[in-house]
């Protein structure tokens, strides 16, 4: 690991102010990603600015028909929320013990692993990522592999999610990791049918043909047919493209069983 300087700042607006310094800044949350990369010197910062005590980055509230939630609340503390039963779910399924109670939604969204399962949520949530800047629709923040629309030293503040009026959510949980070969997402929202897949491709994306036929019959049996192509999905030592694609259809037809 290599030298670099540790601030805390009070509030957000310092935070913003400090990544502004020379250098490399970088903002540290819960540090399940950040501090691997230390530690392997796959990320070689000057300064590290810990975000996540930060009151406005905690806070959790309930703003009309969405859950607003900020983003350093833990992936254990969202475990125990109860708006949305399909996003508690998952956070609680996220990982172990040490990455519940110490990873956070920001610096998992931020950090947007491909197998990272925050993010299936608020893609198949359709949610709202607001920074210190802007607001970022779910559909425009996931770009590709460990890259969002975020610009540098941009904070992710907290992320909106709508009420569905029905979700689930359903993985292939690795059993060295606990992240997810392949998850999917499925919510009945205002806007319709959302179908979320994570830990298949390069990040998180949404099946616009599982939608439609769920949008039509909302159960597993529409499914029944669907196939999505393996070109682009991942192959490791846990599973091959093909695997993930026949993954993707069994664990959908699982998530929409799991709707209440």
């Amino acid at each position: 690991m290599m030298p670099f300087d540790f601030i805390r700042p009070a509030n957000a607006a310092e935070a913003v102010a400090a990544h502004g310094a020379e250098g490399e800044p970088r903002y540290l949350a819960g540090g399940q990603s950040l501090l691997g990369a230390l530690k392997l010197r796959l990320a070689q910062p000057s300064l590290l600015i810990d975000v996540a005590r930060l009151p406005e980055l905690r806070a959790v509230r309930r703003q009309g028909d969405a859950v607003v939630v900020g983003a350093s609340v833990t992936h254990a503390e969202m475990a125990v929320l109860t708006d949305i039963p399909a996003l508690a779910e998952l956070a609680g399924s996220i990982g172990d013990l040490q990455v519940r109670n110490m990873g956070t939604l920001g610096g998992s969204l931020a950090n947007n692993d491909p197998a990272g399962d925050p993010a299936a949520a608020v893609l198949g949530l359709g949610a709202t990522i607001r920074t210190d800047r802007r607001e970022i629709a779910a559909d425009d923040f996931f770009l590709g592999m460990f890259e969002t629309a975020l610009e540098p030293g941009e904070l992710i503040v907290e992320v909106s999610y709508p009420l569905p009026s029905r979700a689930g959510y359903a993985k292939l949980r690795n059993p060295a990791s606990g992240y997810p070969v392949v998850g999917v997402f499925v919510a009945e929202t205002a806007s319709g049918v959302r179908v979320a897949v994570t830990g298949a491709g390069a990040c998180v994306f949404r099946l616009p043909d599982f939608e439609r036929a769920l949008g039509r019959e909302f159960s597993g049996k529409a499914l029944a047919g669907l196939s999505v192509p393996s070109d682009d999905l991942n192959r490791d030592l846990h599973a091959t493209a093909e695997y993930r694609a026949h993954l993707i259809g069994v664990m959908a037809a699982r998530a929409v069983e799991r709707c209440g």
